[in-house]
């Protein structure tokens, strides 16, 4: 599994230069079929990301750019009438794909947000009374631009909590960026990137993931963690159950990423960040973007030995 993530990182890494860590946690949130929230200024290649992530695990792909006036039809499908059979047949939206790329999820209106909700969580959607299952594997990778910009609408806690993962890709080092103004636009070589792993690897991995274990003593440190996030008096809310469950599953795929079997404390400290800071609220600051300072928090007041 090790030469499988390294085979996958240097490929993308041909197209995202410098930032290997950030592929590294969308490769884990997808192996943990999580959806992954990216969010970051715009032009920082949360898009590029994305196309590559698609590209490179074989993934069906499709892309809606979310705008004011889109409906959640646009993306869900509609039924029109077939003169043919004089009845009503519906016709797929974008979201009958193994990756759809929400792009600026946060610029359309929470009602259109709101049509995902049901395809993020039990991978169907209802239209008109009637259920489609979506493709397998299907997962969401929605890019947001930061709150603070004109134009944009706060993702309610519902679904943000839905996201397995939310990363920031940030400014390239550097060296990174030299590479970038010396070479051409590396959006023009997503297409010569090779696909490395076929549908029957893709569900070997997860199925291994599944497979890794996790100590009591582990399980003792997880509970301790969660419980402080619950009952601080800093917290707004706490870590929701799904988002504890979301946990215990990435750190299972961080842990088989890394050649191992079994959890360490080290792969929850890892993945917080990532996993939950977007789930948790500072009681003295709605505005949503303290979560980071939080999850550093957690981390220094919960002891590894209960």
């Amino acid at each position: 599994m090790e030469k499988t993530v390294e085979r996958l990182v240097a490929e993308i890494s041909r197209v995202v230069l410098g930032k290997d860590t950030q592929i590294r946690l969308a490769l884990a949130c997808l192996f943990s079929r999580g959806h992954l929230l990216i969010e970051d200024q715009p032009g920082m290649g949360k898009t590029t990301l994305a196309q590559s992530l698609a590209k490179v695990l074989g993934l069906e792909y499709n892309r809606v750019q979310f705008t004011s006036d889109l409906l959640p039809a646009d993306i869900i499908g509609v039924s029109i009438f077939d003169r043919d059979t004089n009845g009503f047949r519906f016709h797929q939206g974008p979201v009958f794909s193994q990756l759809l790329l929400a792009d600026e999820i946060n610029r359309t209106t929470p009602k259109t947000q709101s049509a995902l909700l049901e395809a993020m969580e039990e991978r169907q959607v209802s239209a008109e009374g009637v259920t489609h299952t979506l493709p397998k594997p299907f997962f969401v990778i929605a890019t947001q631009n930061p709150s603070t910009q004109d134009g944009t609408f706060a993702l309610p806690e519902s679904q943000l909590d839905r996201f397995l993962m939310r990363i920031s890709l940030g400014y390239p080092d550097n060296r990174a960026e030299r590479a970038l103004l010396e070479g051409r636009d590396p959006r023009e070589r997503i297409d010569q990137l090779q696909t490395l792993i076929t549908p029957d690897d893709f569900d070997d991995i997860i199925e291994q993931a599944e497979q890794v274990q996790a100590s009591s003593t582990l399980l003792d440190y997880l509970q301790r963690l969660i419980a402080y996030t619950r009952n601080a008096p800093e917290f707004s809310y706490g870590l929701s159950t799904r988002g504890a469950l979301s946990l215990m599953r990435c750190a299972k795929t961080w842990a088989l990423m890394h050649g191992r079997h079994h959890v360490i404390p080290e792969d929850l400290q890892e993945l917080l960040p990532s996993v939950v800071a977007h789930r948790v609220r500072d009681a003295a600051d709605y505005s949503g973007q303290s979560g980071y300072g939080l999850v550093e928090r957690v981390l220094e007041q919960v002891d590894v030995v209960g």
